[in-house]
């Protein structure tokens, strides 16, 4: 029996090993899936930065939805590259060496919202390199080499907000169509730190307010042009951010020699000559709008010719179109007109209406909304009345007191009172005080100590003389009549009057 329970044990000891292993391996982390060499990927996030990559990873996460190549040496970029990141929403390409980019590179990245292209060595944008970007919100090629923008580069970036085109070597920029881009999202492009050397002012003056707001020239070796300095002056007194921040780097070309750059701002003998009649009829004025909490308010985009479509931009830099804003509370009707039924403090500001049509080109129209709160309601009753009110009860009171004769009943009840109390006739200390008398000197005279009858009429009882230094002493005389209160008599004391001079003064 003995053999059998060893043999048992001895085919079971494999099994038990086995099992062991089993269980060890199931409590191992599952190996990361397609996260490249080196690489760091933490949920949808993958960063590649800073490794010296000279291309981009074979295999990327398909959950990856922010990924980070930046400070690399990657040259070029494959067309459908990004066809497994179907969850993208970030890409940062920053800090590379970047010639060109090339026609597909971006076509399987719909869903991008940031595209970082900054600090590369970028020449030129063709028209189909950014194809795919529909719903991109951020560009930054800030840092690169551009000299050349394709008329149509930007075409099909319609919810682009942000374009940062800083430190490059552009010539020239089309303000009229803005390289293929919508003016209607379009509320920050940085021109900033370029060669920019002609700028068509009329352009710059049909332009949307929030986009003259976010629009950055300086640095530019702009031309010393007197409707130019107008328009610029004209922002700068509107306090829009992107003359106002910059002021100082606003400078112009008096000779066309870089030696002769001036500020804007500071040297206005340059600019002597310039009339004011050069800077009227740039811009349109906006119409100011006043109105009151809770009223309703329409505003008719007033364009030039027939517009075709008609679209809005609300002061939180909305677009509004048809039906209206996502509240609710702004509606767009079918002539192009907008309604506001419920005026609140949110609808204060800017609104914009950009005309499209057969002889308008993006042709805006301002309407600057002031709204204020309603007045309080006048009181019920006039204050003049209830002065005079006031008044005539005073003058009542004054015609009763002086013409009607005392009650009888109370002088009787008053003589009743004094026949049942036998009041002693001796003069009393409280009759010599009045109510103007104070003790002021700091040796009192000595006076015969009193205590409170309990059948004194007094107003006060008078408190010890060594503790009334400078206070005032009331007490009405104990052979007061209640039936004659005009037997009353406030005297002076003599004490205080002779005591005021006497002595030096008073410590206490």
């Amino acid at each position: 029996m003995a053999w059998l329970v060893l043999l048992g044990t001895l085919l079971c000891m494999p099994r038990v090993g086995l099992g062991t292993r089993d269980y060890s391996e199931a409590l191992l982390p599952p190996p990361s899936h397609n996260c490249p060499d080196k690489c760091v990927c933490a949920a949808d996030l993958l960063s590649c930065a800073g490794l010296g990559l000279q291309d981009v990873p074979a295999a990327l996460p398909v959950a990856a939805a922010d990924v980070d190549l930046s400070h690399n040496a990657l040259q070029r970029l494959h067309p459908g590259w990004l066809a497994p990141l179907s969850r993208l929403r970030a890409l940062r390409l920053g800090h590379n060496e970047l010639r060109a980019l090339g026609r597909g590179v971006f076509t399987n990245a719909s869903g991008l919202r940031l595209l970082d292209l900054s600090s590369n060595a970028l020449r030129a944008l063709s028209r189909h390199d950014l194809d795919g970007l529909g719903a991109l919100e951020m560009l930054l090629l800030f840092n690169n080499r551009l000299a050349h923008l394709d008329e149509h580069a930007f075409h099909g970036l319609n919810a682009l907000s942000r374009l940062y085109l800083g430190c490059n070597e552009l010539v020239s920029f089309s303000f009229n169509h803005l390289h293929g881009l919508g003016a209607a999202h379009l509320h920050t492009l940085d021109l900033s730190s370029n060669q920019l050397g002609h700028i068509p002012v009329p352009e710059l003056a049909t332009l949307p307010a929030f986009l003259k707001n976010g629009l950055y020239l300086h640095n530019n070796p702009l031309p010393c042009d007197c409707r130019l300095y107008h328009l610029l002056r004209r922002w700068h007194q509107r306090g829009l951010s992107a003359v106002r921040d910059f002021a100082q780097e606003y400078v112009c070309l008096a000779f066309k020699v870089r030696a002769s750059r001036v500020r804007f701002f500071e040297h206005n003998r340059i600019f002597e000559n310039c009339s004011a009649a050069t800077g009227q009829g740039l811009e349109r004025p906006e119409e100011q709008l006043h109105v009151w909490m809770g009223q309703s308010l329409r505003l008719h985009c007033n364009a030039s010719a027939l517009a075709i479509r008609t679209a809005w931009v609300s002061p939180q830099h909305e677009l509004l179109l048809a039906p209206g804003s996502r509240d609710g509370s702004i509606k767009l009707l079918a002539d192009g007109s907008l309604a506001i039924s419920n005026v609140q403090p949110q609808h204060q500001g800017i609104f914009v209406c950009l005309a499209t049509g057969p002889r308008l080109h993006n042709q805006t129209h301002e309407y600057n909304v002031s709204v204020h709160h309603p007045r309080p309601e006048p009181e019920v009753f006039s204050t003049s009345y209830t002065t005079l009110l006031g008044c005539a009860v005073g003058l009542v009171l004054v015609l009763l007191y002086l013409f009607l004769p005392p009650c009888r009943g109370c002088c009787r009840c008053c003589l009743r009172a004094c026949r049942c109390r036998r009041w002693s006739q001796a003069p009393s200390p409280l009759q010599e005080l009045s109510a103007q008398s104070s003790v002021l000197s700091t040796t009192p005279p000595d006076a015969p100590s009193r205590k409170a009858s309990t059948h004194k009429h007094v107003v006060f009882l008078e408190p010890g003389r060594r503790g009334l230094n400078g206070r005032v002493q009331l007490a009405i005389a104990e052979d007061f009549d209640l039936c004659n209160p005009g037997g009353l008599q406030l005297k002076v004391s003599s004490e205080s009057a002779s005591s005021t001079g006497s002595e030096g003064p008073v410590m206490t």
